[in-house]
C-alpha cells in the first residue's frame, strides 16, 4: 500500500512550499495507485491525465500527483486534459486498467473558505509567505482524512490508450546547430532546421526574403 504521508518530505522539496493544493495531489495519487494495485512509475509503466486548465487555483495538486505516481514531464507519462478540474485518471500501461480519482468538492470548498485563501492567495499572496498557522491544521486534515471522506474513487475501469514509439532519430538544424528530434525537423530551401529557425526564415525576421 502507498501511503501519501511517506512523501511529504520529498514533496515539499520539489514543489518548493507547503500548501493544502500539493498535499491533495499527494492523497489522490496515492488513492488512484492503491485502487489499481501498481507501485510507483519508475519508467513509464504508469500514465497520469490530471484535468487540470492553465492559470487557476490550486494547480499545485499537479505537483503531487508527479511526486507518488512517478509520472513526470520529463518521462512524458502525465498529460494535462485542460478540464480546470481536479481530477485525476490513473493508467496502468500494459493493461490499460485505470481509475479516476477526485477530491470531493464540499472538501475543496472548505479549504477555499478559510484565511489561507480569504486572507492572502486570493490578494496575490505567495503560499511561502502565508504564516504556518493558516496552512499546517489545513495539511493536517487533508493528511489525516479518511480516503472515503476526502475523495471520490471510481470502480478500475479500461481506458484505451494511443501507443507511442520514443523516437532516438535527431539531426542539428543547419542554421542553429542545437540538436532537434527529427519529426520536429522543417525544410527551408535546401537546409534541413528547426522549428523555431523555421518560422523566422518563413518570416524573413532574419533578413531573409
Amino acid at each position: 500500500m502507498i501511503n501519501a504521508k511517506d512523501f511529504m518530505e520529498m514533496a515539499q522539496m520539489f514543489h518548493g512550499h507547503k500548501c493544502p493544493a500539493m498535499h491533495m495531489g499527494l492523497r489522490t495519487a496515492a488513492a488512484a495507485m492503491n485502487a489499481l494495485g501498481v507501485e510507483r512509475s519508475k519508467d513509464s509503466q504508469l500514465i497520469a491525465f490530471v484535468e487540470l486548465g492553465e492559470g487557476h487555483f490550486a494547480h499545485c495538486f499537479g505537483d503531487g500527483i508527479q511526486v507518488v505516481t512517478g509520472c513526470t514531464f520529463g518521462k512524458g507519462n502525465i498529460r494535462q486534459l485542460g478540464y480546470g478540474k481536479f481530477g485525476l485518471i490513473l493508467v496502468e500501461k500494459a493493461t490499460h486498467r485505470a481509475v479516476r480519482v477526485v477530491p470531493r468538492g464540499e472538501v475543496q470548498l472548505g479549504t477555499k473558505q478559510t484565511p489561507f485563501f480569504t486572507q492572502y492567495r486570493e490578494k496575490g499572496i505567495p503560499a511561502s509567505a502565508v504564516p504556518p498557522e493558516h496552512i499546517e491544521p489545513l495539511i493536517e486534515r487533508i493528511m489525516s482524512m479518511p480516503d472515503e471522506k476526502l475523495l471520490k474513487i471510481s470502480e478500475v475501469f479500461e481506458y484505451p490508450l494511443e501507443d507511442k514509439e520514443e523516437s532516438f532519430a535527431s539531426f542539428l538544424c543547419e542554421r542553429c546547430g542545437d540538436t532537434v528530434v527529427e519529426k520536429y525537423g522543417r525544410i527551408f530551401g535546401d537546409m534541413h532546421v528547426c522549428i523555431p529557425c523555421y518560422e523566422e526564415l518563413s518570416s524573413g525576421r532574419d533578413g531573409t526574403e
